[in-house]
């Protein structure tokens, strides 16, 4: 393999940002594994529930790429620099890209669909759906003159794709019911989401500002959406309490883990009401995004019955 090849390859996989899929695959963890209480789990269907879940990921991430590459935000931006920005993938190669990573979205969500529900058709043409909406949604972020991500939604979208649709959503293709006591996970993870993209937006808010690419963090502003930062986070550590004592759980492990989260996001606003430069919120992303990571983990694991 030429190095020209290696480096196209590198790019590639450096726009699919896998390390964005932990954060996305919380939810789908959480409500899968709550299923195998009620003994209603399935692996295939798991197995099938996190390809989708990742092939959604990936698309939405070469749109985003794709969306803000062409539209210039990208130019002065912080974070680490991207494909269409490095001019090592052109514009018309990403769309390629993002047009294949469509089809494969598409087939698996079918896959899926059928698996869960091939006895089920109002169930199956509702998820059907569903899975429609999340590829239009992935794409819509940052592409095209209407992207919702440059009017303030994208919020709103992490919230229920991340949380909403992903705990529940997943939960529903095995037990073909809705948990209301899941709702209090998939808030928090929602939650979790939102306060990683508001974070991620709150480092970029100058240069989005700038590129006309208006977030909810422009709407706020510096300050309130410092503080919409602190609602989202401290909204979610109550979910967490409600939630663990909803559970009725005796063991001193789980307690304890639900402890060190709560202080770990407690510990996470104490450090972002010190940040004065937007560029080191940057470094406080993987923290946010290991507690929603480690709290699904948790479940999973209390659902499995090991702790």
């Amino acid at each position: 393999m030429s190095k020209n090849n290696i480096s196209k390859f590198r790019a590639w996989v450096s726009a699919a940002r896998l390390r964005t899929l932990p954060l996305s695959l919380s939810g789908v963890f959480i409500g899968s594994f709550a299923s195998y209480s009620t003994l209603d789990f399935n692996l295939f269907i798991f197995i099938l529930a996190l390809a989708t879940t990742i092939s959604y990921q990936v698309l939405s991430n070469f749109a985003n790429d794709y969306g803000d590459g062409v539209k210039g935000t990208d130019k002065n931006r912080i974070g680490p620099e991207r494909a269409l920005q490095s001019g090592i993938i052109g514009p018309k190669e990403m769309k390629k890209g993002i047009i294949i990573s469509s089809l494969i979205s598409l087939v698996l969500t079918i896959l899926l669909v059928y698996t869960a529900f091939n006895k089920d058709f109002f169930s199956f043409v509702v998820f059907i759906g569903l899975g429609v909406l999340a590829i239009i949604a992935a794409i819509k972020y940052t592409v095209g003159e209407n992207a919702y991500g440059y009017s303030g939604y994208g919020d709103l979208f992490v919230f229920v794709f991340f949380g909403l649709i992903s705990v529940l959503g997943s939960n529903y293709l095995f037990t073909s019911s809705l948990s209301f006591l899941l709702f209090y996970p998939a808030c928090t993870v929602g939650l979790l989401g939102a306060g990683v993209l508001n974070l991620n937006n709150m480092r970029d808010l100058e240069n989005d500002q700038l590129m006309g690419k208006k977030t909810l963090a422009v709407y706020l502003g510096t300050r309130f959406s410092r503080l919409y930062h602190y609602l989202l986070i401290s909204i979610s550590i109550v979910l967490m309490i409600v939630f663990f004592f909803k559970l009725n759980s005796t063991s001193s492990l789980l307690m304890g883990l639900f402890v060190s989260i709560i202080l770990w996001l407690i510990v996470h606003l104490v450090q972002i009401s010190n940040i004065v430069d937007p560029k080191k919120f940057d470094k406080f992303l993987k923290n946010l995004v290991f507690a929603s990571v480690f709290y699904s983990l948790v479940l999973s694991l209390y659902y499995l019955k090991i702790i």
